[in-house]
């Protein structure tokens, strides 16, 4: 057991550096800027557009098979967090998504591709909507790198299991935030 925590640190090193040149990045969203009306939920007393960003990514790990998106808000007053959008199934030859393609019905993206339940109980992007008078909460944008073609879930799969699935099959990942609050 010693020699293998040992070896932990350079194992983490390791996958890091495997990762070093992929990158997520949005025409329509600059890190660290403030989410625009566009992105914004429409409900829970919010009034925005509830249009996903169009998101590009390129240098994707050696021997990606598929990719998984998730958009989190570390700062809601749950205790858990929110999640925004999560996409899963995304095909390897796939390198960018349009602005929209998180509609509920999922016609915006690839093929095959499969969006779990976000924390408003559906499926689909939900836009952000902190309480009012909240600091501006992170929105956080990453893109998974995974080493099989297709997570197996159900169709009304939680982003915990998905998260999970996730994480057991991860060769890399990157992201970005971005912020928005409400007066």
């Amino acid at each position: 057991m010693r020699p293998l925590l040992a070896a932990l640190p350079l194992l983490l090193a390791a996958a890091s550096a495997h990762a070093g040149g992929f990158t997520l990045a949005s025409p329509t969203i600059k890190p660290g800027s403030m989410l625009t009306e566009a992105q914004v939920f429409k409900g829970f007393g919010c009034e925005g557009r509830n249009l996903s960003p169009a998101l590009k990514w390129s240098g994707a790990p050696q021997g990606t098979k598929s990719f998984a998106l998730t958009v989190y808000d570390p700062d809601a007053p749950t205790g858990s967090g929110w999640w925004h959008w999560v996409v899963y199934n995304l095909p390897a030859d796939v390198s960018e998504l349009p602005e929209g393609a998180g509609a509920p019905d999922g016609k915006g993206l690839p093929a095959g591709t499969a969006q779990g339940r976000t924390d408003f109980g559906a499926p689909g992007f939900g836009g952000a909507c902190p309480p009012k008078g909240d600091k501006p909460h992170r929105y956080i944008f990453t893109l998974y790198a995974l080493k099989t073609d297709k997570l197996e879930l159900p169709a009304d799969a939680t982003a915990a299991l998905v998260g999970f699935m996730i994480h057991a099959n991860q060769l890399g990942k990157t992201s970005f935030q971005a912020r928005y609050g409400r007066k």
